[in-house]
């Protein structure tokens, strides 16, 4: 029996692909500890894991709407926080690890503490990758514009100020790349497969692709017309009521049904009128919906595209981060979908009408998604985890 601790962050995109990783791990008789924050108790208990919460060491969860979004689009601001969450852990997580003597330590790529405290303590370390496996190769998808790499360039004086706070503490650190980036000496579990990977052939044999961890529905969908067209721009930056409005005007007069989910920061009360074809909801089982959808407006999300490939539901695609655009620019290159390029609701219509009556964008999802379908799952995502805790 091997003992195995998740760290992750508190964010559904990224702990929903590891429950499955979780309780085949639980399944096969090996005890798992997850680290997480409170919003993410119930599902990670769920799952099997004993829960450990964050919550009173971290100060991530007193971020505000406006920080979060900061995030992952500054890298200065991103370093500072991610050092102030390892820190913040530091004591109280290293003590943990020395009782509980775990024999490997999984870390969501994002949750770098995770990855921290291992390097620290040598402890055998997985690294879990909910969006796409970079390197030199696959990041030629996320290119970054030259305001962006000035800003990149004038903000590495406080970037190197925080590794410094890092280094003095004990961590064995050189460079913000050593905590933000995966080399081919790390094992990595990556939640997508081979072939919708980008240049997938030129990672080492430690990367295991191991496809969407697909959870099932939660209920079922009524479909009452012949095209679905489900709309969501994800469970973070959703505050997009002038934008719900258009795709309401865009759609409001066709023969599609649409059903719209617009998150809890907007209130349903905005929505009166409707036209009889669309539904708005805060939430929906997007599980469920995508098994009936014939297209999907998406804010491009990995999780979101993976569940939508994964049912082949072709996309219209509106990126709202630079990761987000990377996984955009990977749907198009492989025709499994367009992008919005303007917002007005002629151009959401005709998006939408050539998503629907192009047939080979469908076609396209459905090899996608046999490529998903062939790969090993949960049970390979536990496989190579263990496998590392051997090496122990």
């Amino acid at each position: 029996m091997s003992k195995i601790v998740f760290f992750c962050i508190p964010a559904h995109g990224h702990t929903n692909p590891t429950l499955g990783v979780v309780k085949e791990l639980v399944n096969r008789g090996h005890q798992v500890w997850y680290y997480s924050y409170n919003m993410m108790r119930e599902k990670i208990e769920s799952a099997g894991a004993t829960f450990v919460s964050c919550d009173d060491y971290d100060m991530e969860q007193k971020l505000t709407p406006k920080d979060a979004a900061r995030v992952g689009k500054d890298l200065a601001f991103s370093t500072k926080i991610l050092v102030d969450t390892t820190l913040a852990l530091n004591d109280h997580v290293c003590a943990e690890m020395e009782r509980l003597q775990p024999d490997c330590i999984v870390a969501d790529s994002m949750a770098v503490w995770g990855k921290a405290v291992a390097m620290k303590l040598s402890i055998p370390f997985v690294s879990s990758t909910t969006t796409f496996a970079f390197n030199k190769h696959s990041a030629q998808i996320m290119r970054q514009s030259i305001g962006e790499l000035f800003k990149m360039i004038f903000s590495m004086p406080k970037i190197n100020k925080d590794i410094k706070r890092l280094q003095d503490n004990g961590y064995p650190v050189k460079s913000v790349l050593d905590i933000i980036q995966n080399d081919d000496n790390t094992h990595t579990v990556v939640y997508t497969s081979p072939e919708f990977q980008p240049f997938s052939d030129t990672f080492s044999d430690k990367y295991a692709f191991v496809g969407p961890s697909i959870r099932p529905a939660a209920g079922e969908t009524e479909k009452t017309h012949e095209k679905l067209v489900y709309i969501s721009m994800g469970t973070v930056n959703n505050d997009m009521l002038p934008l719900y409005h258009r795709f309401i005007e865009a759609l409001g007069k066709t023969d599609y049904q649409v059903i719209l989910s617009v998150g809890n920061l907007v209130p349903l009360e905005n929505f009166s009128g409707l036209p009889d074809n669309i539904s708005v909801f805060s939430s929906v089982d997007q599980i469920s919906v995508l098994q009936k959808a014939d297209a999907f407006i998406s804010h491009c999300g990995m999780n979101s595209v993976n569940e939508s490939l994964y049912f082949a539901v072709p996309l219209i695609m509106l990126p709202q981060t630079s990761e987000q655009s990377g996984v955009a620019e990977r749907v198009s290159q492989l025709a499994a979908g367009l992008k919005l390029q303007k917002t007005d609701a002629q151009s959401i219509l005709e998006a939408v009408n050539t998503i629907l009556n192009d047939k080979s964008y469908k076609e396209n999802a459905s090899t996608i998604s046999d490529g998903f379908k062939r790969c090993s799952g949960a049970k390979g995502a536990a496989d190579k985890i263990l496998s590392v805790c051997g090496n122990k």
